[in-house]
């Protein structure tokens, strides 16, 4: 029962910090973008817009994963013009999949490992090895000539 209100409560402290986050950029996005040169490449930005309209939970969910992930991809859908309506829609279920994958990482991780710190260094190494896999694949997809798009 623990776990469940675990998974509960960090997945409503994810939802309602993406919602004040995706509130904040809608509102200044831009200027803090230009602000901070991110968006010196338009058709980079172009392109991570068009991932987010299509594939907005995975986008969503995969952006929790890679560490510094998650503000390029809120502010691309902010960008993008995405409602708010369809963005508090499609990050509920990304939010909710994130908590329970991170749940179940901790509850596995005091099951295979007698230390905590030795689930926390296997943890970090499969988050590294999973943005390392999509960055691959994302370089493997890329049209020669581009560069490649960022998870």
């Amino acid at each position: 029962m623990t776990v469940v209100l675990v998974v509960i409560a960090g997945a409503f402290g994810a939802y309602a910090g993406d919602l004040a986050t995706y509130g904040m950029l809608g509102w200044g996005g831009e200027r803090l973008a230009r602000r901070l040169h991110w968006l010196r490449g338009r058709q980079r930005v172009g392109r991570m817009t068009a991932r987010v309209r299509e594939e907005l939970v995975s986008t969503l969910l995969v952006s929790r994963l890679i560490p510094g992930g998650r503000i390029p991809v809120l502010l691309a859908a902010a960008l993008s013009g995405l409602t708010w309506r369809r963005f508090a829609l499609a990050d509920a279920p990304a939010s909710l999949l994130w908590s329970v994958l991170y749940a179940a990482i901790g509850v596995l991780g005091r099951a295979i490992f007698p230390e905590p710190w030795q689930s926390v260094v296997a943890a970090i190494l499969l988050v590294v090895l999973v943005s390392q896999g999509l960055s691959w694949l994302a370089r493997r997809r890329a049209l020669p000539g581009e560069p490649p798009v960022a998870p």
